[in-house]
């Protein structure tokens, strides 16, 4: 058996290890609230967030916005529009673009997992006082926001 390696190096402090750590705990449980009812992965969840949000999309604006891989974003899409959740049309404009739009059962869909997520989000900002709360939301947006573009709706106010 191979011996550690010796270094100074701390995996457990590394900030992008702690943060992956930190979202993926915080996402597991509400994973269950759309993938056991709706059969969704998380790309699938994230892609239908982003229509019920901003309206008609193409998968290139989703994915630019969501900040997700463009092959993880066909297989979502195709998912959504196998569980017709999801409408494809042509683009007026470019005919190798589809404009991607949530079908009613979308919406309906959306309404019910989204409350479920208000719920969540709650109950994991409950865990920290109004302070923290403000603090950890401020950092969050510094680190996910580039500094060209503003922060998120609500972060800094």
């Amino acid at each position: 058996m191979a011996k550690p390696v010796e270094t100074d190096f701390d995996l457990s402090a590394f900030l992008p290890y702690m943060l992956n750590l930190a979202a993926e705990a915080a996402s597991a449980g509400f994973q269950a609230a759309y993938r056991d009812r709706y059969g969704m992965l998380r790309t699938e969840w994230r892609v239908m967030f982003h229509l019920a949000r901003f309206g008609e999309m193409t998968a290139t604006d989703i994915g630019r916005r969501a900040r997700i891989h463009k092959t993880k974003i066909s297989r979502a899409v195709r998912a959504l529009e196998e569980k017709r959740f999801l409408i494809r049309s042509p683009s007026a404009k470019d005919r190798r673009v589809e404009t991607l739009s949530l079908s009613r059962a979308g919406v309906e869909a959306f309404h019910a997992v989204a409350a479920i997520a208000s719920a969540y989000d709650a109950a994991l900002w409950a865990q920290f006082a109004p302070e923290d709360e403000a603090a950890l939301r401020r950092c969050l947006a510094a680190l996910a926001t580039p500094g060209d573009e503003p922060p998120p709706p609500g972060v800094g106010d």
